[in-house]
């Protein structure tokens, strides 16, 4: 099979409702859905047969770190909490080079690409040494390496030490929001602001980093009510695990804030749950955002894997249906409501055009095997075919071998 392949129709794909569907699409947009079986004939290879597949929009992560991906047993850290996690990337940075980014950061893209991740955000830190944007350089050669088959969008990432001039220089260079973790800052309000006024003088968007504690400073708010006067660009905030420890009357208004702002959040429920707690060894808490609210109160609400396998979290299989699976599990979350956090809400929060089995929507899908929605959300079975713009860009095929076993085997097994 070569790929991309440009697709015309998607037939017998069962949907998320349990409808069984043909999906026509003109070049990279949905132009109808057809009953199952019905669609018009189409060229056989521009035809994909879903038969035993549950067809899905295809999932974005709005809140990647491709840089930092897969250090885990080059540093070997100690388990441990944020601080113990940062002070031990921040070593081993210190000497990482541009190839070691470059090559991790796309063996991590593309493993996201084939369990369906078609748009990816990477923050992209701004290091130490003679050549402080060496992983920005590594990642916009990335972003360029898979044009085509994914969107990659590219946030600074950087302490208070951080010069303006130098994420100035990242956005010259390419990358696109202006990003940072104010609340880490000696003086949370101080740093929140600089960035703030930085993205504005630069005409950017933002996402931050915020709040990403058990208790502490609590910067949300005036971030929402910043960039809620923005007209220029948008903004998010990723974490903001401090919210998950509010009591409903303090929270009610933080979350309608948020919502009257049209301020994306970003819930990153697997190294939340790692770095969170590690100091209240019973009834240890969540560390997750407070989604129910957020989701109920028609926030933008994505959710994404953040970390793979790094100091910020030892694990990680780059797949949506993992962040589905902890959103159910962890947050309270239903089936349907927890995929489309992964999909729908987190193109919303990264503004990209809506995708799916809708008419003029974008044909960004994966298809994965499976009878029904709940079984595939269950099973995260890897048999997937992935489609960006309209095109195929991904297919995983995998095969099971069971032995024969019978009582007569088994006979002449013992003889």
């Amino acid at each position: 099979m070569h790929l991309p392949r440009p697709l015309r129709t998607l037939r017998h794909a069962t949907l998320p409702d349990g409808t069984r569907a043909d999906v026509v699409l003109d070049g990279g947009i949905v132009e109808r859905v057809w009953a199952a079986g019905t669609a018009p004939a189409a060229d056989d290879a521009q035809e994909l047969d879903l038969e035993g597949f549950v067809l899905l929009t295809a999932a974005a992560d709005p809140h990647a770190h491709l840089d930092k991906s897969r250090t885990w047993e080059q540093i070997s850290p100690p388990f441990g909490d944020l601080p113990t996690a940062v002070a031990q990337y921040d070593a081993y940075a210190h000497a990482v080079t541009r190839e070691s980014i470059r090559e991790r950061a796309r063996a991590t893209a593309l493993d996201m690409l084939a369990h369906g991740v078609t748009a990816v955000r990477s923050h992209v830190n701004i290091l130490s040494g003679d050549e402080p944007l060496r992983g920005v350089d590594a990642l916009l050669d990335v972003r360029e390496d898979l044009r085509g088959l994914m969107d990659i969008e590219l946030c600074t990432l950087g302490d208070d030490r951080v010069s303006e001039a130098q994420h100035e220089e990242a956005i010259a260079r390419g990358v696109d929001l202006i990003g940072g973790a104010p609340h880490l800052a000696a003086d949370p309000d101080a740093e929140l602001d600089r960035l703030l006024s930085l993205a504005e003088r630069l005409g950017c968007g933002v996402d931050m980093h915020t709040d990403e504690s058990l208790d502490g400073p609590l910067t949300i708010v005036a971030l929402a009510r910043r960039t809620g006067a923005w007209t220029h660009a948008s903004a998010s905030a990723g974490h903001c695990s401090r919210l998950g420890t509010l009591p409903p009357n303090e929270l009610a208004p933080i979350v309608e804030a948020i919502r009257a702002a049209d301020l994306g959040v970003i819930a990153l429920p697997i190294t939340n749950l790692y770095l969170q707690g590690w100091d209240t060894p019973v009834s240890t808490p969540r560390g997750i955002t407070a989604v129910r609210a957020l989701l109920d109160a028609g926030v933008r609400l994505g959710a994404g894997a953040d970390n793979v396998r790094d100091p910020f979290n030892p694990l990680g299989r780059c797949d949506p249906l993992e962040t589905v699976a902890l959103l159910v599990t962890a947050a309270h979350l239903t089936i349907d409501e927890a995929v489309s956090v992964v999909s729908d809400g987190s193109r919303s929060v990264m503004r990209l055009p809506a995708a799916g089995a809708v008419p003029g929507a974008q044909a960004d899908f994966v298809a994965v095997k499976g009878g029904s929605l709940a079984e595939v959300a269950a099973s995260a079975d890897p048999n997937r075919h992935v489609l960006h713009r309209g095109r195929l860009v991904s297919s995983t095929v995998a095969t099971v071998t069971t032995a024969a076993w019978s009582r007569a085997t088994e006979r002449q097994v013992s003889a």
